[in-house]
């Protein structure tokens, strides 16, 4: 069985993944991680998250190795913050725990670092902006499309609920990386992230990135391909936060097959590099 542990258990998505995996065959929750000195430590995470006692407590993070070792976990899944996230990542794979993270907002470094951090411990990690199997088809449809309309026009739009706190997103972050590395553009010269003003002629080599945020907007993504008398529209639209929770399903079953010391990314989860 693979022992899975579950970090931001409490919140929306690591509740939902709680759920979906003690569903599975051949997994199961072993261990819940929350805030530092959380007010839940010591609760039924089953309890907490409504679907009954399922013998598993929930632990501050001040505790992390402490649970991680003592519940003998396989493999830690993280939904929380980036600094947190990272932390976490640290500490947990310093021990040989692998991950899975689909946390957004890391910052430049941080993503070095948590590379270097995998490959110095060598543990197995799928690391994505967006879990959603539909998104990374998307990515994978952006990345064939970019070479074909070099000359058009690029522009990303994405949307999500009020209560997200980066912007743009990191799955919009992830398609204009993608786009800007196929077009052989330096992402730090050539993004625009909305305009204001007399900003001039648009020119040819920048990607506009632009965030909305309202309501209760799971997630939709957009990339206009705009030309001389034509446009095309690249969209996904996440309806539910189940599909990112299905994307960590796929991850859990991969990472036993996954390379040790990579960060892995849902391409390679579902062979579509």
């Amino acid at each position: 069985m693979l022992k899975v542990a579950v970090s931001g258990a409490a919140g929306r998505m690591g509740s939902g993944i709680i759920k979906k995996v003690i569903d599975q065959e051949n997994m199961g929750v072993v261990a819940a991680i929350e805030i530092p000195d959380t007010p839940l430590e010591g609760k039924d995470i089953g309890e907490q998250i409504g679907i009954g006692p399922i013998g598993v407590k929930i632990e501050g993070s001040q505790n992390l190795e402490k649970a991680l070792k003592d519940s003998g976990a396989d493999v830690l899944v993280d939904f929380t913050i980036a600094d947190a996230a990272a932390d976490t990542i640290k500490r947990a794979s310093n021990i040989g725990v692998n991950l899975i993270v689909g946390t957004t907002g890391f910052s430049e470094e941080q993503v070095k670092e948590n590379a270097n951090i995998i490959k110095k411990n060598n543990v197995k990690a799928v690391i994505s902006s967006n879990m959603a199997i539909g998104v990374n088809v998307f990515f994978k449809v952006l990345k064939d499309l970019a070479p074909i309309l070099n000359d058009f026009d690029i522009e990303i739009i994405e949307a999500h609920h009020n209560m997200k706190k980066d912007a743009p997103s990191g799955t919009a972050m992830t398609a204009f990386e993608v786009i800007s590395e196929e077009l052989d553009r330096d992402p730090e010269e050539v993004g625009v992230y909305g305009r204001k003003g007399i900003v001039g002629e648009r020119t040819k080599q920048e990607i506009g990135l632009h965030a909305i945020r309202g309501g209760d907007i799971v997630g939709d993504h957009s990339v206009m391909f705009i030309g001389d008398g034509e446009r095309l529209e690249i969209n996904h639209r996440a309806h539910t936060r189940e599909v990112f929770i299905a994307g960590v399903i796929r991850a859990l079953k991969f990472i036993d097959s996954a390379e040790p010391g990579k960060v892995n990314n849902m391409s390679d989860v579902l062979g579509i590099n």
